[in-house]
């Protein structure tokens, strides 16, 4: 018989019922004895074993006993729990940040009160003013910019500084309306401003009743408006200390309704300011204080819009209370660094104040450096020495007709003590020689003024850039090609 008649006499019985459902049972429990019996022994942990066990194992408790994992340089890979967590990604609306020993600036920002009230669309901004701290000299400054300032505000062009609040809030700009005062008060400055913090009316007033008011030493007889309607004026009599609650130190900050108007607000305004300070950090008040940081920041956040991180607003006022008040400088852009001029805004005749630059750079000055411009230091001839301790980087680009120009200019420059990390061709021809300041590096600029013989101040451009590789820009010019003193 052949195979194959062998296969034809074969029957097949189909199976029953019973037999399909034991046959499928019985793979099924090969195939999950299998499986449990694999997992059991991948992931065996209770004795140690060589390896180490998959991801799917769940988390590793204890370190296996094994060899290490080692890369093509024989470096042992890490563990996973080895390495650092995951950094977060910032948002790119915030500043970098605070490393604790730069200088670090703050513009508050209170609205008009008036636009408030009328409720026609975003406010305009009726206090400006920048505080900043030297955590290495210990020194602070307080400077305010009056409202109707006649300035280039970022993407808006020319008008008063108080719309520059109302325009980025309007225009719905990343950071709104303190977002863009911030940069209008920078460029104004020529100096960083990382930080604003704009404030509403209630909150300042609940913060002030809060720590319980606050003195301020007034040389005037005052009759001040509160705020809100049907309110009695209040009488303010001279001349000595008066204690303020927050409703009367609301009025006071608020007062402008006599000849010297803005400027004369800005300076009660500073005294409100250093009335608080003296509050918050008296030995009596600051430890309670800062204790209940967490409870105020809560109940305040509401009333107070900022882009600086709780953290670094505790360092500030921990490192404010070893700042005596002696070391804390004021200045008030006046009618003496302006002239008052008329023009259109909206279609309507307006009264406005065009900075005189020089004079407010010399304000900027006194309040951002830690001599000041009547230092010892300053008042040295050598602006040598004076240069060399900014430690400017120093770009230098040729826009004259003076083939190499850079090169030589530059090689002379470090010659004098100057950090020149840059050197190359100019964007375009220059006639007169340029000053481009990205950081406030003043000493440095005044040098390169002297050397220069950049006496129009329409050559210095103010261009704050912390990105900025370098410091400060020379675009060399046919007048340096032509008349510079190097040997």
């Amino acid at each position: 018989m052949n195979r194959m008649t062998f296969l034809k006499d074969i029957k097949f019985r189909r199976p029953s019922i019973t037999q399909i459902i034991l046959i499928v049972a019985g793979i099924l429990l090969a195939v999950g004895g299998f499986l449990f019996t694999r997992g059991l022994v991948t992931c065996w942990t209770i004795t140690p074993l060589a390896g180490r066990p998959p991801a799917s194992c769940g988390t590793v408790t204890e370190r296996l006993n094994g060899p290490e994992l080692t890369n093509n340089e024989g470096t042992p890979v890490p563990n996973v729990e080895d390495l650092p967590p995951p950094i977060a990604i910032p948002d790119s609306n915030l500043p970098p940040a605070w490393d604790g020993a730069s200088r670090i600036s703050v513009l508050l920002i209170g609205l008009d009160y008036r636009d408030v009230l009328a409720n026609q669309g975003p406010p305009r901004s009726d206090t400006m003013i920048v505080l900043t701290v030297d955590p290495l000299t210990k020194t602070a400054g307080i400077l305010s910019i009056p409202r109707d300032l006649w300035v280039n505000i970022p993407g808006f062009g020319y008008s008063r500084i108080n719309t520059a609040y109302s325009s980025g809030e309007g225009a719905k700009l990343p950071g709104g309306g303190p977002e863009l005062a911030r940069k209008t008060a920078e460029q104004l400055l020529g100096v960083p401003i990382q930080y604003y913090a704009q404030i509403d009316f209630n909150t300042f007033v609940e913060f002030i009743d809060l720590i319980g008011g606050i003195e301020v030493y007034n040389d005037e007889e005052l009759r001040l408006d509160p705020v809100g309607q049907g309110k009695d004026k209040i009488k303010l009599t001279c001349c000595g200390m008066r204690q303020l609650n927050g409703e009367r130190a609301l009025a006071y900050a608020r007062f402008r309704k006599d000849k010297e108007g803005d400027i004369a607000r800005a300076n009660r305004q500073q005294k409100v300011i250093l009335g608080i300070r003296n509050k918050v950090l008296s030995p009596e008040n600051f430890p309670v204080l800062l204790g209940q940081a967490q409870q105020f920041y809560e109940k305040f956040s509401a009333g107070i819009r900022t882009n600086m991180p709780f953290d670094t607003a505790i360092r500030l006022g921990v490192l404010a209370k070893d700042i005596p008040v002696e070391s804390i400088k004021h200045g008030v852009i006046d009618y003496s660094m302006v002239s008052l001029n008329e023009t259109t805004l909206g279609g309507e005749n307006a009264s406005v104040m065009k900075p005189l630059p020089d004079k407010i750079r010399e304000l900027r000055d006194q309040v951002f450096t830690s001599g000041g411009a009547v230092s010892p230091l300053a008042a040295q001839s050598d602006l040598t020495t004076m240069m060399r301790e900014d430690a400017a980087r120093v770009r230098v680009l040729n826009g004259s007709v003076a083939g190499g120009l850079e090169n030589v200019t530059g090689n002379f420059l470090i010659a004098q003590g100057v950090q020149v990390t840059e050197a190359g061709p100019a964007d375009g021809g220059y006639n007169s020689t340029v000053i481009v300041l990205y950081s406030p590096k003043l000493y440095t600029m005044k040098y390169f003024q002297s050397l220069f013989g950049v006496t129009d101040s329409a050559r210095i451009w103010i261009s704050p850039n912390p990105a900025s590789t370098v410091d400060v820009e020379i675009r060399l010019g046919n007048d340096w090609a032509n008349n510079n003193p190097m040997p």
